[in-house]
C-alpha cells in the first residue's frame, strides 16, 4: 500500500504545477457559480421549496457543486485520456509489466488529483459563495466530516466509471465517443444542472438510482443534513454499492482486455 500512497502523492504534486490553469479554473467556477446562483434565486422565487430545499439550501447546493465539480471530474479527461492514449499507442504493455495493479495504480493517482482539486479549486469558490450569498452551511464539525467521506466515495465511483470508459479503447481504439456520452450523462444525472430531488416522478426515481447521483447529489445532501443516522449509513451504502459494482466490472473488463494485448517477443 505504500506504493499506492506514493502514486497518490505524485498525482497531487503533478497538478500543483498547473498554477495558471488552476487560477483560471477557480475564476471560471466562481463566475459560473454566480450565474447559476442568480438563476436559482429566480427559480426559487417562483417555486419556493422546490425539491424540498429552501432558497438558502438551494444556493448552498450551487456553490458546493461548483466546489466539487473538478474533484469528482464530471467533465472526464485526466487519467482516462492518458490511459486511452497508452492503449492506442501500445504503451499499456509497459504498465502491465509493472509490479503493481493497473486499476489500483490509476485509482491512487486519481485520488491525488481529486485532493488537489478539492483544495485548489474548491475552497475559493465556496468561500466566495458563503461571503456574498446566504448559504446554509453547517456549523457541526461532524457534518463536515460526514460530507468529506461522502465526497471520497463519490470520487471512487467517478473513477470507476471513467476507468470503464478508458478500457473501452481496447476494442474501439478511441474512447472519445464513449467518454462524451458518459460526460453528458454525468452532468445531467449527477444533479449538476438541477438537484435530482427536483426531477419529477419516475425520472427523478431513476436519476437518483443511477451511479452519478453519488458524485454530487448525495454529498451535498449530506452537507445539508438531509442524511443522518440510519439514512446517512444508507447513503454511504448506496455509494459503496455502486463503487463495488463498477470497480468489479472494471476488474472483469480489465482481465478481458489484457488478453487482447500482444507484446512483441513476449
Amino acid at each position: 500500500m505504500r506504493l499506492y500512497g506514493v502514486v497518490a502523492a505524485g498525482g497531487f504534486r503533478r497538478y500543483t504545477t498547473y498554477r495558471v490553469a488552476t487560477a483560471a479554473g477557480v475564476f471560471t467556477n466562481t463566475v459560473f457559480g454566480v450565474i447559476v446562483a442568480y438563476t436559482y434565486i429566480a427559480l426559487w422565487n417562483q417555486r419556493p421549496n422546490l425539491g424540498g430545499y429552501d432558497q438558502s439550501q438551494a444556493l448552498t447546493y450551487v456553490w458546493v457543486s461548483q466546489a466539487m465539480l473538478m474533484t469528482v471530474n464530471l467533465f472526464g479527461g485526466g487519467f482516462a485520456d492518458e490511459l486511452v492514449e497508452r492503449i492506442r499507442t501500445g504503451d499499456i504493455a509497459i504498465d502491465l509489466y509493472r509490479p503493481a495493479d493497473l486499476q489500483l495504480w490509476w485509482l491512487s493517482a486519481d485520488l491525488g488529483r481529486a485532493l488537489f482539486h478539492f483544495l485548489g479549486r474548491g475552497v475559493v469558490p465556496l468561500a466566495f459563495g458563503a461571503l456574498f450569498f446566504d448559504l446554509a452551511l453547517p456549523i457541526n464539525p461532524g457534518t463536515w466530516l460526514a460530507f468529506l467521506l461522502a465526497v471520497l466515495f463519490g470520487v471512487v465511483v467517478s473513477f470507476a466509471l471513467r476507468f470503464l470508459v478508458a478500457l473501452s479503447a481496447f476494442w474501439l481504439l478511441d474512447g472519445a465517443g464513449v467518454a462524451a456520452l458518459v460526460s453528458i450523462a454525468g452532468l445531467f444525472f449527477s444533479g449538476m444542472l438541477l438537484p435530482l430531488n427536483a426531477f419529477p416522478g419516475l425520472l427523478g426515481e431513476v436519476a437518483r438510482a443511477l451511479p452519478w447521483s453519488s458524485l454530487l447529489q448525495i454529498p451535498v445532501d449530506v452537507l445539508l443534513g438531509r442524511h443522518h443516522g440510519w439514512g446517512l449509513l444508507g447513503a454511504y451504502g448506496f455509494q459503496l454499492g455502486w463503487a463495488a459494482a463498477l470497480l468489479g466490472a472494471g476488474r472483469l473488463l480489465q482481465s478481458a482486455a489484457v488478453r487482447r494485448v500482444v507484446v512483441q517477443g513476449g
